[in-house]
């Protein structure tokens, strides 16, 4: 890693940033300096009762009871406001004071890629989500009951959100690119009592109708009492042949019923069931508080990102992946969250910084691959657009490499925080990320947020903090309040101990491979659980994708152990760009790239061109997939893949047979 930094905040910015009036908060309650980010850190994870005790300070709408850290006998045990009561809902909608122009201002605004636009003040947004909750109640709708959106991302999904935890139900999503099978492995584990769904959503220019679905995923949910149908395609879609259908405008919009008061409840009541990637198997059903996500966005939103009151906070997701309940909570900060549905490159390549310009984006967020996308596309948003209003780039997904780091500061703003975050859908959260307050070093996430007792393990579970470079497991040895409830139907909890405590004992191992860097921060180099161990050598993924990727002549690559001669090689598969062939002279370039910049363990054993690479839906590479398709194992759940259909150019590959 370089030693100079790409950039530094100024004075001033560090100065008005909110982390540094917490800071200076959290110095008077702990009666000491904690100037030294260190410091700060180690504070907030070693007097849990006080952090979170501020953070519920920052402005949190509720009762908050006396105590906000009570230890448990492990980290399951452990519970955080165990005498609060509030409501998610009620959070959220409560941004209304905070924004600059009060309730007639933009709560939402939402694009389409082929220019559809629609948009929320915030007093909108409170009616439609009051007459959502309404009819929930007229079903017989409430606590801990499921309600299910299979959903572009729309304005009318955020309303469902909303109107469903007010009345202090359970909300689920999944986007409307997963086929019935995928919909009926999420929902039907959870048995949800109303089915929101839109009869379709555009993508790379053409219409996907889904309203001839609907039945079969009905039919599926045995246990729903009605079904709200969206007309995303058409504004008054045919719902015949549709059990218990009801238009979207005709209960919403057009509404008769009273809005519900919102219901207040403890802390640790369930508010989400979100969804593992079930690229292993039928997806784990992942039950999380809607406080603990709340408290837990605080920090990495208001504090980590500095979203403001009046901000615009853009994140390129779809209702399938944890950063759209990311993306939401910020309306709890007083910003504007701003929707966009559809591919990130149509009409053409520089579509989302057009919306970022046009729109005043000031965090624009987005995974480390599009990055890379717009870098090999050549494209220079700074030289074309307008975007004196942003000032954080976040990326996460996947490992962005150093060059995407140089590509931000080069192509899109030299005065930017660029935030490289790091968590998942286990927590709806990050482990590590952006601090606006320190320099970005290339490569680098910048630290763990705060309250979040982050390290790196060794095989033998010893720290390897102080040891800049040494590589191992992703960990956390401290509670923090969006750890998951329960996984659904998993009553002794031994699904979820075998999930993250089993690899050490009483401590969360998150499946990531990585280290400490010298200036404290931390370098995620994959998923552990796809790290190759060639050799006796773990490697993780990421750094081979980052060599190779280098090449103009590889779009993309990816990279598995094949069991052969009673050992493991490392086998690469690359996407070429345009015109370019998997010559002699290009495999030499990238063996010697990889020799050079990584070391002889890295030199995959096979190089093998295919014209596709299977991704999950959230876009992230399926390597498990390809390992078990190459080595003639079922793929335990196809529904899981954006584009099943590339499995079938890894099967029987004669150049794997030598």
């Amino acid at each position: 890693m370089t030693h100079q930094p790409l950039w530094a905040p100024s004075p001033g910015a560090v100065s008005a940033a909110q982390l540094t009036a917490f800071r200076r908060s959290a110095e008077t309650a702990a009666g000491r300096d904690l100037s030294d980010p260190a410091d700060l850190l180690a504070w907030s994870v070693h007097d849990l009762d006080a952090f979170w005790g501020m953070v519920w300070d920052l402005g949190v709408v509720g009762d908050r009871g006396a105590t906000a850290y009570r230890p448990g006998s492990d980290l399951t045990t452990a519970r955080f406001f165990p005498d609060a009561r509030l409501n998610f809902a009620e959070n959220l909608l409560a941004g209304d004071a905070l924004a600059p122009g009060g309730t007639q201002s933009e709560a939402v605004r939402f694009e389409r890629e082929d220019g559809v636009c629609r948009s929320l003040s915030w007093d909108e947004l409170r009616a439609r989500s009051g007459a959502f909750a309404a009819h929930l109640v007229s079903l017989g709708i409430g606590v801990g009951d499921r309600v299910a959106a299979w959903m572009p991302n729309t304005p009318e999904t955020v309303i469902a959100m909303l109107g469903t935890t007010m009345v202090g139900a359970v909300f689920t999503s999944t986007s409307p690119d997963f086929g019935v099978a995928g919909v009926l492995d999420r929902f039907g584990q959870v048995e949800p009592t109303l089915l929101v769904a839109a009869d379709g959503y555009v993508y790379a220019g053409k219409p996907q109708h889904r309203l001839d679905r609907i039945p079969e995923v009905v039919a599926g949910l045995p246990t729903l009492r009605g079904v709200l149908v969206v007309g995303e395609l058409t504004p008054e879609p045919d719902l015949t042949g549709i059990p218990l259908a009801r238009p979207w405008n005709e209960v919403v919009e057009q509404a008769t019923l009273e809005p519900p008061p919102f219901v207040r409840l403890p802390f640790d009541h369930p508010g989400f069931i979100l969804y593992s990637s079930g690229t292993t198997g039928v997806p784990k059903c992942i039950v999380h508080r809607g406080a603990g996500i709340l408290v837990k966005h605080y920090v990495e939103q208001r504090l980590h990102a500095d979203i403001r009151p009046g901000d615009r906070v853009f994140y390129f997701t779809t209702c399938g992946w944890m950063m759209w309940n990311w993306l939401t909570s910020a309306l709890a900060a007083g910003a504007t969250i701003v929707l966009y549905d559809g591919s990130p490159f149509h009409p053409a390549p520089e579509h989302l910084w057009d919306l970022a310009a046009e729109q005043h984006v000031t965090l624009f967020g987005t995974s480390a691959k599009y990055l890379d996308a717009c870098r090999k596309a050549g494209l220079r948003p700074r030289d074309s657009h307008d975007l004196s209003a942003l000032r954080t780039v976040a990326s996460t997904g996947s490992p962005l490499v150093v060059e995407g780091f140089e590509y931000v500061y080069d192509a899109i703003s030299a005065d930017i925080h660029l935030a490289s975050i790091s968590g998942g859908t286990d927590l709806c959260g990050c482990f590590v990320g952006g601090d606006p307050t320190r320099p970005v070093y290339a490569g680098e996430i910048q630290g763990p947020n705060l309250g979040m007792a982050v390290d790196v393990f060794d095989d033998a579970g010893r720290s390897l903090r102080g040891h800049p470079g040494a590589r191992g497991e992703l960990v956390c040895t401290a509670p923090f309040p969006s750890m998951p409830l329960e996984f659904w139907h998993d009553p002794d909890g031994s699904k979820y101990r075998a999930a993250y405590f089993e690899r050490f004992d009483g401590v969360w191992a998150h499946g990531d491979f990585a280290s400490w860097t010298e200036h404290a921060g931390v370098v995620i180099h994959g998923r552990s659980d796809a790290t190759l161990n060639a050799g006796g050598v773990r490697i993780g993924t990421a750094e081979i994708y980052r060599q190779v990727e280098r090449l103009p002549e590889v779009a993309e690559s990816l990279a598995i152990g094949q069991v052969w001669d009673d050992d493991t090689r490392i086998v690469l598969f690359v996407r070429l760009a345009d015109g370019a062939s998997l010559d002699a002279e290009l495999v030499a370039r990238i063996r010697r790239s990889l020799r050079e910049n990584c070391s002889p363990r890295h030199v995959p054993a096979r190089i093998v061109a295919v014209t596709d690479l299977p991704r999950t839906r959230s876009g992230k590479l399926a390597e498990l997939a390809v390992a078990d398709v190459v080595h003639g194992r079922e793929v335990r759940n196809i529904e899981a893949l954006a584009n099943p259909e590339s499995l079938t150019l890894f099967d029987g590959l004669t150049d794997l047979q030598i």
